[in-house]
């Protein structure tokens, strides 16, 4: 109530004089693997674009991230610290994430690298909501989380900032982008760099399981480059490259480690021209590397890469304007190289590689104020074999601004490497997991505001769970329910945002039958506030998440008490090109952990001083 007490002070403070409407634009998204407005997609869609980025004045992604509807995190420690996003409340490794259509993520542990992903390369993030199986394949159960990096046409423009705050963290990013009419060009390079604090709170039977009260770093340095070019008969190519290379320290034990050097990469390139008037066709391929070695005290323990590389032929054939079919194959190959210190028959994996292809359809159309949208994909994986799904699609525009939908739609995810193949753990005999999902959705858009309201149920079968030897095995299902709400008003001068989510993710069959799946909040909600006053820019945003479980079984030692952050931020123009910003970060100071143990930053304060043509 007292956090709730401090907006609405807030909200006070900036009384509203309107000069003039603002208009909400209209943003394209890929919900479809094609481009349509956000407003016409039959999903759930969030688009963070690169001025929400500078304007939140974010230091990761998982600061981004944070406040989406349906969407919830945890941490283990801070910045660099490995960051689990869990989409609609199903598992960590049921989001599937693409970087400028390439996916990545690793094969060993089926998760993506959120905490090393850099914000500054970062051109706009698409998330759509609920189950994309039928266009992506394996992983999208929750939902898709696409990231495209920073690229640009027209005149050369540099640009540059320098960050620096709290737990002496120094931040700094410049960067050139341009292009004429037959090609473009980018380049970025940037720094992050924090001593950090104390990641664990220290326990030598939980958490960490081991006391080690001393400052946990993180460094990452970070290098995007792209081009693209027109040719002749209006055929385009272009190429997208990102890497980044980190150092993070831990707390850990000697067999766990304290330090980690990870490299994540990504290297894709996309061919598309027009065959006939009405055929567009698009060949992607992409290579993505997940590496990581793993020291104690400066001591090599282990290394866990993964190489995906992936190859799609897409095709869009419009019968007329309001008609698409679109037909593609995708191709998937993954490897491992997943070796300790010392190696010996009973500690390496049985299996280093595994290959993926799937056919896919999609038929989308427009029939007056009637929407529908139909996909089918059948995927042949190596491992498991054929696997099929489907999903089904319909909007009903009630006027120009109010709309409502339904969806219906299966997926799957294939076991990971870990799950299969770890030497002493895995079972080569799992199935992959499956699930079905229903939503209902209302929305409405107008030239200043627009909000929405999702209802959807997901159920999960052969989750797999563990047997009392926590050997992998598919024993488990679960119900995930949920309702998300979003409200956002844009006018000259004042920016009104607020998110709700509310979702009972929980376990239906077995030991735990009742109760929730660990580490997700059933309550998130986002309050934000901006005021303009000339050359300034006001903001502050408050952020809250009900209490969660650390364990499947709910115990009551294993209960994460619920926290609300107050964070506030403002910026002045210093001339047409000059920004200084400054963002105080948990404003209460408030204490919390989202994995037991494992601590969360305090009150922080950083300054930014930009240049942006």
């Amino acid at each position: 109530m007292k956090h709730s007490l401090s907006l609405i002070a807030l909200l006070g403070a900036f009384p509203y004089v309107a000069q003039a409407a603002a208009t909400l634009d209209e943003v394209v998204v890929t919900a479809t693997r094609t481009e349509q407005a956000a407003q016409d997609a039959l999903a759930a869609v969030t688009v963070i674009t690169r001025q929400d980025i500078e304007q939140r004045q974010a230091q990761s992604l998982a600061d981004v991230l944070r406040g989406v509807p349906g969407l919830t995190l945890t941490n283990n420690g801070g910045r660099g610290k490995a960051t689990s996003v869990f989409l609609r409340g199903s598992n960590a490794d049921h989001v599937l994430v693409l970087v400028d259509g390439i996916k990545i993520g690793s094969a060993t542990s089926g998760l993506a690298a959120f905490q090393d992903i850099p914000l500054a390369q970062i051109e706009r993030i698409e998330i759509v909501r609920g189950p994309r199986a039928s266009l992506y394949g394996s992983d999208a159960i929750g939902g898709v989380i696409q990231i495209f990096t920073r690229k640009s046409h027209g005149a050369p423009v540099a640009s540059a900032s320098f960050t620096a705050g709290s737990y002496a963290t120094y931040d700094s990013d410049a960067g050139v982008n341009g292009g004429g009419e037959r090609g473009w060009y980018s380049a970025r390079l940037s720094q992050q760099n924090s001593k950090g604090f104390n990641a664990c709170r220290g326990s030598t039977t939980a958490g960490c399981y081991v006391v080690e009260p001393d400052r946990d770093g993180y460094h990452n340095t970070a290098l995007g480059l792209g081009g693209g070019y027109r040719l002749a008969g209006g055929a385009t190519a272009d190429l997208q490259f990102l890497r980044a290379d980190s150092n993070v320290q831990t707390d850990g034990s000697s067999s766990a480690g304290n330090q980690s050097r990870n490299k994540q990469q990504v290297l894709g390139g996309t061919l598309a021209w027009q065959p006939l008037q009405d055929w567009n066709a698009s060949l992607r391929a992409g290579r993505a590397n997940d590496d990581g070695d793993i020291y104690h005290d400066g001591t090599y323990i282990s290394r866990y890469n993964t190489t995906r590389d992936t190859l799609s032929w897409q095709n869009d054939i419009a019968f007329d304007a309001r008609q698409l079919a679109t037909l593609g194959f995708d191709y998937q190959n993954d490897r491992i190289d997943a070796l300790p210190k010392v190696t010996t028959p009973s500690n390496v994996y049985t299996r280093t590689a595994r290959r993926n292809q799937a056919v896919y359809a999609q038929y989308q159309g427009d029939f007056g104020a009637h929407s529908l949208q139909l996909n089918a994909r059948h995927d042949d994986n190596q491992q498991f074999g054929g696997h099929a799904t489907g999903g089904l699609g319909y909007g009903y525009r009630v006027d120009e601004s109010l709309r409502w939908m339904a969806s219906y739609g299966t997926a799957f995810k294939a076991p990971t490497f870990n799950q299969l193949y770890y030497p002493g753990f895995g079972s080569a005999t799992l199935r992959p997991e499956l699930s079905r999902s229903l939503e209902v959705g209302l929305s409405a858009q107008s030239a200043t505001r627009r909000w929405s309201l999702n209802v959807y149920r997901t159920d999960i079968t052969d989750l797999i769970g563990y047997d009392a030897t926590y050997t992998p095995i598919n024993i488990d299902t679960a119900r995930l329910t949920g309702v998300e709400a979003q409200y956002h008003l844009a006018l000259e001068q004042l920016e009104l945002g607020a998110t709700l989510t509310w979702q009972d993710p929980k376990q239906t069959s077995g030991n735990n039958q009742g109760k929730l799946l660990n580490r997700r909040a059933q309550q998130a909600m986002r309050l934000e506030v901006a005021r303009t006053f000339g050359d300034y820019r006001v903001a502050s945003a408050l952020y809250a998440e009900g209490a969660r479980y650390d364990d499947l079984a709910n115990s009551a030692s294993k209960r994460l008490g619920g926290y609300a952050l107050l964070d506030m931020r403002v910026e002045y123009r210093l001339a047409k090109a000059w920004q200084v910003k400054a963002r105080v970060d948990n404003l209460l100071d408030k204490k919390y952990e989202t994995a037991q143990y494992f601590n969360q930053p305090g009150r922080a304060v950083y300054f930014t001083l930009a240049y942006q043509p």
